[in-house]
């Protein structure tokens, strides 16, 4: 499951200039002072909950069509007997329910922050990858046990024209899903629904596969049911590998290099920053959650060192797509004068 180059890189605009009207002068400083960036937290909040309910379409929409497609496979495994179906349709069944917590995921992230859950619950979403990869893993399993049982005892195919159709059928199905989830994850930047619908559309192409099976039968190869079938799980275990890496990379906070660069760049173009100390970036779900760390002029006032940090925030929702929390700090530019962390400076030893 590779992940999706626009929602891993965001490079895409958060919002548009027009959206934002800003005050200027002592007032304008003093209310940005009292409501700490309260538009873009705002605008934030209000593109998570359609981000969220858009991914809940999608996880019903494809859950939906994937048991339809998965029903009409299966009818015609217990007509034709053919194994490489029967791993197909249960591959098909396993990808239509890791719609299942994916909707839940989505669900939960629309909840606000508590006092015990001070970050929210987007997190739930990578939770979900775990189960996604035990239902791949599953279906591996019993794809290559069926496939193996059937080599060592063959039994007849029947019904080849319509085994064919059926491998027709799982390809449109899921092409059709494959399509729209990655459509919705590349829109709403989640790597989860993007990855599933690289798996859907892993799962098309092994479809394909059972159509191949069917006709070496037709041409005098009845092994090459099973066969196909044990090709199948080749391809499911491959998807469990991609599926396994990026689980995991998310779950340990890794982040693409070129979206730090993005952000650093940004930063060096925003009026006042000095340096850039710390840029730090995680997935949080589908959203972004980042914290910096700048220095700027020691001479500065508080509402001038606040000017600085609330300009390189704008700078960066508006450069990097799908920014969620943006927390910055300003801190004075350190030269050979006076050390200003000289209080905390053994804690950072």
């Amino acid at each position: 499951m590779a992940q999706d180059h626009d929602s891993e890189h965001g490079h895409g605009h958060a919002h548009d200039h027009d959206d934002h009207e800003h005050q200027g002068g002592l007032r304008g400083k003093v209310a940005g002072l009292l409501h700490l960036h309260s538009h873009d937290a705002a605008d934030s909040f209000d593109g998570a909950l359609e981000s969220s309910r858009a991914g809940i379409r999608a996880v019903k929409i494809s859950l939906l069509a994937l048991i339809i497609t998965s029903a009409l496979q299966a009818a015609v495994v217990v007509l034709t007997s053919s194994v490489a179906l029967l791993a197909d349709t249960i591959h098909n069944l396993s990808d239509a329910l890791t719609a299942i917590p994916l909707w839940i995921a989505f669900s939960l992230s629309r909840r606000p922050p508590t006092r015990r859950y001070t970050y929210g619950f987007g997190r739930a979403e990578d939770l979900a990858g775990i189960f996604i990869i035990a239902m791949i893993a599953l279906s591996a399993g019993i794809a290559g046990y069926e496939s193996i049982r059937r080599l060592l005892d063959p039994q007849e195919v029947s019904y080849l024209g319509a085994l064919m159709a059926a491998g027709f059928i799982g390809f449109l199905g899921n092409e059709l899903v494959a399509v729209y989830r990655i459509r919705v994850g590349r829109r709403i930047g989640s790597a989860a629904l993007v990855a599933d619908g690289l798996h859907a559309r892993t799962d098309a192409l092994t479809s394909l596969a059972v159509v191949v099976g069917a006709a070496g039968v037709m041409l005098g190869f009845p092994a090459a049911d099973p066969i196909v079938g044990l090709v199948v799980t080749v391809a499911i275990l491959l998807v469990l590998w991609q599926a396994m890496r990026d689980i995991y990379r998310r779950l340990m906070d890794a982040t693409d290099p070129a979206l730090i660069e993005r952000a650093e760049s940004l930063l060096r173009a925003a009026p006042g920053v000095a340096s850039i100390d710390k840029v730090q970036l995680r997935w949080v779900g589908h959203r972004l959650h980042m914290e910096i760390a700048i220095s700027a002029d020691p001479s500065l006032s508080l509402i001038g060192a606040h000017e600085i940090a609330h300009e390189a925030e704008h700078a960066l929702r508006h450069g990097i797509a799908r920014l969620d929390e943006v927390h910055v700090h300003v801190g004075p530019l350190e030269t050979s004068g006076p050390q200003f962390h000289t209080v905390i400076e053994h804690h950072r030893e």
